[in-house]
């Protein structure tokens, strides 16, 4: 299945393609990118280099939208609340299922049910500080 992905480099770079291969266990996936002619090389990804690799519904997204910081009291959430603060200052709040420290990294899923983003895969060496909340 190809999944519609942003991939986001510590280092400030931003790819946007698909994946096909992307397992949270394994260091590195392939990346086909978004305007890439049919039979197109793929490139290789090292997940280590990363900052996060965003699920997306759309690649362009709205740019204008903000996503809420907090969680709606009448929707119940899935998992345990928690708020991640990456080395760049973005501030990212959802849920997950997935986290313990130590790991290379964890899944979120946005606070915000209208976010473009459907999940996340966060690496942990991009985070200053993750809390749950």
């Amino acid at each position: 299945m190809q999944h519609k992905i942003v991939v986001r480099y510590q280092d400030g770079r931003v790819m946007k393609g698909y994946t096909a291969d992307f397992l949270p266990i394994k260091e590195l996936f392939h990346l086909v990118p978004m305007d890439a002619p049919p039979g197109s090389q793929n490139q290789k990804v090292n997940v280590h280099e990363l900052k996060a690799l965003f699920f997306v519904r759309d690649f362009m997204g709205n740019p204008r939208y903000q996503d809420k910081k907090e969680f709606d009291p009448a929707r119940a959430a899935a998992g345990r609340k928690i708020k991640v603060v990456f080395k760049d200052q973005e501030i990212m709040v959802g849920t997950t299922q997935g986290y313990q420290p130590g790991r290379p990294g964890f899944f979120v899923y946005p606070a915000d049910p209208l976010s473009n983003i459907e999940r996340c895969f966060v690496v942990s060496t991009a985070t200053q500080e993750v809390s749950l909340i």
